[in-house]
């Protein structure tokens, strides 16, 4: 007879009292936006409920061991405690871990194509030497031994016809656009949508910098208005009262990638709803209700202006609405991107495969 057999759970061995509270305080910290005082209160609250601590190790002694490995600090004007750019390093890299495993540090971009040339990259295939070849990629071994078995030991001379290549693979540089709705519906409904989006973010920032150093990301949010972020700012990321700018969003990373030199360039946009604002002038328009036709316009118009300067926009869809998912496939026929409708847990995979699935293709 088939069935299920449970064990009893055992947690991980050798986890010091410190380490056991601070994978918890980590995971806090992303939904209290970078709150410390926040994020102590919440695991004080669990140290209550659930006896996380005991008399020999404290909250107390856990908050003095994070001053002292510098993980947080004091404000000086109210005294209220505050993550250090440790912990939001610490965070970006625990984000990484979690979403697309544990990668090796490279120093240099390294998007794979598959086509061999002069690039950057050896690769074990060995070809005859041409003219214009670069001698750095001559293979000195195989060319001395092709000297030997053609002009003997005793007369030893080198021709061009014993010179022997490495093959070189191109590695793509690229240049992304991370577009963050914060709009107010990616908290509606019972369902915390921004904290996945920070997170996926972060993850893919710590991707960038640690493995793709050629390559660059750029972080945009869009709510009634558009605006640039830093790296360092993802973990505070907020919901405001806003509505769903995304011609601003679209007209900012528009900007940015203009002055980005790489030839390779998306736009990848996380949202879970429908545009429903514009900036006319001095003044928004807003409508909420269904898929108002001034505000389609203006956006599919933007899409097109995209697909014409050859840069896709992949969006993450996390909202299963039939209407919202049409109003994405209409956007992404007319831009020739890529739609994704994704359940939260899914959004970090979908976005790590897309991402290195296009660095295996090369701009001409």
């Amino acid at each position: 007879m088939n069935g299920f057999i449970f064990s009893k759970y055992e947690p991980q061995k050798n986890q010091t009292p410190f380490d056991k509270l601070f994978n918890l305080f980590m995971e806090l910290l992303q939904y209290t936006s970078g709150d410390a005082t926040e994020a102590l209160n919440w695991l004080t609250e669990l140290d209550r409920e659930h006896k996380l601590t005991d008399d020999e190790y404290g909250i107390g002694d856990f908050i003095e061991d994070l001053k002292k490995q510098g993980y947080i600090g004091e404000n000086e004007q109210d005294g209220a405690y505050q993550i250090t750019t440790k912990t939001e390093q610490t965070i970006r890299k625990r984000s990484l871990d979690e979403i697309f495993g544990k990668l090796k540090k490279t120093k240099q971009g390294n998007h794979r194509v598959y086509r061999s040339g002069q690039g950057d990259e050896m690769n074990p295939e060995i070809r005859p030497y041409e003219f214009g070849d670069a001698l750095d990629a001559i293979d000195y071994t195989g060319s001395l031994k092709n000297a030997f078995i053609n002009n003997g030991i005793d007369q030893l001379s080198m021709q061009q016809d014993d010179l022997e290549i490495h093959e070189t693979d191109f590695k793509t540089q690229t240049s992304t656009v991370l577009m963050i709705d914060i709009s107010h519906s990616m908290i509606l409904y019972g369902e915390d949508r921004i904290t996945p989006a920070k997170k996926v973010a972060m993850a893919l920032s710590e991707l960038i910098t640690t493995r793709y150093p050629k390559d660059t990301l750029d972080i945009v949010v869009f709510g009634n208005d558009a605006w640039q972020i830093e790296m360092k700012d993802l973990p505070y990321l907020q919901v405001g009262p806003f509505h769903t700018n995304t011609v601003a969003g679209l007209e900012l990373a528009m900007d940015i990638l203009r002055r980005r030199k790489n030839p390779n360039k998306q736009i990848f946009m996380i949202t879970d709803g429908k545009p429903t604002c514009l900036k006319i002038g001095n003044k928004y328009y807003k409508n909420s209700f269904g898929i108002d036709s001034k505000i389609l316009n203006r956006t599919l118009n933007l899409a097109g202006q995209l697909r014409r300067l050859k840069i896709p926009v992949i969006t993450f869809m996390i909202a299963r609405d039939p209407y919202l998912q049409s109003f994405v496939r209409n956007f992404t026929e007319v831009n020739n991107g890529k739609a994704f409708y994704s359940s939260l847990d899914g959004l970090g995979q979908f976005i790590f495969e897309d991402y290195e699935r296009n660095k295996r293709k090369r701009v001409k």
